[in-house]
């Protein structure tokens, strides 16, 4: 399919965005098992519940907007950072270098997905789609959030850990 105009792109996005939630609820739980850090284990668990209401959210998005439908498809970026993570856990042993590593691993998807909510809350816009924006907008912020929250993990007891 060749994307025309800017509502079929956010149709796009929103689609490939919905599939990527989908791998990550997936993937949280293989994190937060491969977690040694208590903290680092509970903040993936504690995605997974916000990565849930997120995917409800998308549904939103599409049940908010008449003629826009989620399509089936394959999110190949999330794919690949999904399989990275999984490969980092693979070739360490559990422990706060693993740890370190994981949260490397997280952040680069929630610095994607930030890229992903911010762009299709610019095209909300643009279209004029304000329920949708107003939604999108809640979950670029809880990304951002989580985002921070792995930061602070990292500067102030993961890391330190590692050595």
């Amino acid at each position: 399919m060749v994307i025309k105009n800017a509502k079929e792109l956010f149709t796009h996005l929103l689609s490939d965005t919905n599939n990527a939630e989908k791998q990550i609820t997936k993937a949280l739980p293989k994190l937060a098992r491969a977690a040694d850090d208590p903290q680092l284990a509970e903040a993936f668990k504690h995605h997974l519940e916000e990565t849930q209401g997120q995917l409800e959210r998308l549904e939103k998005v599409a049940d908010s907007l008449p003629d826009i439908r989620i399509k089936r498809m394959k999110c190949h970026a999330m794919e690949g950072l999904i399989e990275e993570g999984q490969e980092l856990i693979d070739a360490t042993e559990k422990g706060p270098v693993r740890d370190a590593g994981l949260i490397g691993a997280a952040q680069k998807v929630e610095h994607y997905e930030i890229a992903t909510y911010g762009t299709l809350c610019a095209l909300a816009e643009q279209l004029g789609f304000t329920e949708a924006k107003n939604l999108l907008a809640e979950t670029l912020k809880e990304e951002k959030s989580t985002d921070d929250k792995l930061t602070q993990l990292a500067e102030t007891l993961v890391n330190k850990k590692a050595g």
